[in-house]
């Protein structure tokens, strides 16, 4: 057997790295493409490594030499690389492809070892290895049949989003027979270039020798293995995400805050949002509306004042919509002048807008990080600061005030002249939600200097929408914070989001509801985990104390390398011993139990 890559090809979508360079000399985590391919391959069996070169080709070869730990290395020029695509540099080794079985791979993957050697191991002599098609993938799709023969060959043209789950992704990797290359694919390949030229893909000819009903070629599809093909400066990004050393591994997942659809198959208990309100029509609403959505213009700041007035029940000079709450925040602390207090540990957004000498922090002295109104008033009673944040449930302590006590706090903090903020992001997820937000007209008007901040994102499910929402009787502080922010600052779906949630309400109740009865369910199963001390909490996550001999990270990195399974390790939070806690969301309970399956193993 022998291997064939294609790396002729400019790679002009990775802009500065290619400029000098073919995309297989670009480093990964610090090792080239070329080299991890060449070190995976030279693992197997082979009589010689072929590499079909063009663009900078000659970096290629100097870097490389004639042989690769041990194996033999050769190269075939494409002069036209300029001008052609890979079918081209693929018929410049038909010849080799006929005289021994080939793996054939792209220059631009990045793979696990366990692939190429499924690859290998399977006795089937002509096969593709595909992935279940996600959001994510881009390129060449197949239809497979219950006997992994490949039906179809789907292109970009051809794509239909409405039967995207009957979709496998090609990787690009292929084992072909001698047999097969000398009495199929190589004579269809020479015709096909012959009739269409030389500027298309090899696919085409897989997809014209399936269309002949032909059952030569098998489908391999991979389960869980990590692969990625890197087209542009994104991809490389995730790829050394996905395939960063340990030590580094956690880092690059949190430092990217989000987007991890790209991801293939991970469970994200990091980021914090409703599970079960996605699954009303609501988003069905959504959905038939999109083209439209995207294609207007969203109203301005007067018009979804109004929209959020009449979805939270408070008047329209009371509340102002964002773009989500970090918008707020910032516009908030912006505006906000003199001592903040804070409990720690919590959501450091709002102390982190301010000078750092101005923070006064309070640190529950208790196991659980619980604490109730007497602890913040005797602290800030003489500790006192121009302003007092609660974050309620607070975030990751889970820790809880009912509303009697918060309204308490609120009197007390508007007899000594201070502002408190109370973010509410997560009270839709306590026992009684119903009764515990503050966001009222009444109350806002008994405390003045009361100022309640929401995201939409975490309660509702939705942080794609990018939505949150401020409120307070403090109409001068509210019509300040109008005039900060852009004049189309809410985009339009989210406009349309809340323009249709009245209608959904119901469905929101219920999703509250389920909600509480999963996180029951989750946390007693949580408990059962011997190395886990389990904090109560009122909110869509849980904190955890992890117990020797373990540490947060070694769970963390565990969970994320051996389940794909993402979990917060809390190592920024301030106020709390640096490795010992890790924050969990709570996802559906399907989500739960995987979660829950994985810690036994560890």
């Amino acid at each position: 057997m022998q291997a064939i890559i294609l790396a002729a090809g400019m790679g002009k979508r990775l802009g500065e790295y290619t400029k000098e360079n073919t995309k297989c000399m670009v480093p990964v985590n610090g090792t080239l493409l070329i080299d991890r391919s060449l070190d995976l391959l030279s693992e197997l069996d082979l009589r010689q490594i072929i590499i079909v070169v063009g663009y900078y080709g000659q970096k290629v070869i100097d870097h490389v030499g004639n042989e690769h730990n041990g194996i033999p290395v050769r190269y075939i020029w494409n002069p036209i690389f300029d001008s052609t695509n890979n079918i081209y540099s693929l018929s410049l080794a038909k010849d080799e492809m006929c005289k021994d079985d080939t793996l054939l791979l792209e220059s631009d993957l990045i793979y696990d070892a366990a692939i190429i050697r499924q690859l290998v191991s399977n006795p089937y002599p002509n096969l593709a290895l595909v992935a279940k098609y996600q959001s994510w993938m881009d390129g060449t799709m197949v239809k497979i049949d219950d006997e992994s023969n490949i039906v179809s060959f789907v292109t970009k043209a051809a794509f239909d989003y409405k039967e995207k789950d009957s979709y496998y992704k090609t990787i690009n990797i292929y084992k072909f027979s001698k047999d097969f290359c000398a009495s199929k694919y190589v004579p269809f390949l020479e015709a096909y270039t012959k009739s269409v030229g030389n500027n298309e893909y090899y696919e085409n000819v897989l997809r014209i020798i399936s269309f002949l009903n032909s059952h030569d070629l098998k489908a391999l599809p991979i389960h869980g293995e990590k692969w990625y093909e890197i087209d542009d400066k994104q991809d490389l990004d995730i790829a050394e995400a996905l395939f960063s050393e340990p030590e580094a591994l956690l880092k690059k997942y949190y430092t990217r805050y989000g987007g991890f659809w790209r991801f293939p198959d991970m469970l994200d208990f990091c980021y914090l949002v409703n599970p079960y309100f996605r699954q009303s029509k609501i988003i069905d609403e959504l959905e038939a509306n999109f083209r439209t959505l995207l294609g207007e213009y969203p109203s301005g700041m007067k018009v979804n004042t109004l929209l959020a007035s009449r979805c939270w029940g408070v008047r329209e000079e009371y509340i102002i919509p964002g773009n989500g709450a970090a918008e707020l925040i910032k516009a908030l602390m912006e505006n906000i002048d003199g001592r903040l207090g804070v409990v720690r540990p919590t959501f450091e957004e709002y102390p982190n807008r301010i000078n750092q000498d101005n923070v006064v922090a309070f640190v529950p002295q208790n196991r659980d990080f619980r604490y109730g109104i007497a602890d913040l008033n005797d602290f800030f009673g003489a500790n006192p600061v121009d302003t007092l944040l609660l974050i309620n449930p607070d975030n990751p302590s889970g820790n809880f005030i009912p509303l009697d006590d918060v309204l308490d706090l609120a009197t007390w903090c508007e007899l000594r002249g201070m502002r408190l903020i109370v973010d509410e992001s997560f009270v839709d997820f306590s026992d009684h939600w119903q009764t515990a937000t503050l966001l009222h007209d009444d109350y806002l008007e008994q405390h003045p200097h009361l100022v309640v901040m929401k995201s939409i994102s975490k309660s509702y499910g939705v942080p794609g929408l990018r939505l949150g929402i401020l409120a307070s009787a403090d109409t001068a502080l509210i019509a300040a914070m109008k005039k900060q922010v852009s004049i189309w600052n809410i985009n339009s779906f989210a406009e349309f989001f809340m323009q249709i949630f009245t209608k959904y309400e119901a469905d929101y109740h219920k999703a509250c509801t389920r909600f509480i009865e999963v996180r029951a369910d989750f946390l007693a199963k949580l408990n059962e985990i011997p190395f886990l001390h389990v904090m109560p909490t009122q909110a869509n996550f849980v904190l955890c104390e992890v117990l020797p001999p373990f540490t947060a990270n070694d769970i963390a990195l565990t969970l994320l390398k051996n389940h794909n399974i993402l979990i917060s390790a809390c190592s920024a939070k301030k106020g709390i011993d640096k490795d010992r806690y890790v924050r969990m969301a709570v996802r559906s309970k399907e989500d739960n139990d995987r979660l829950i399956e994985a810690l036994k193993l560890v």
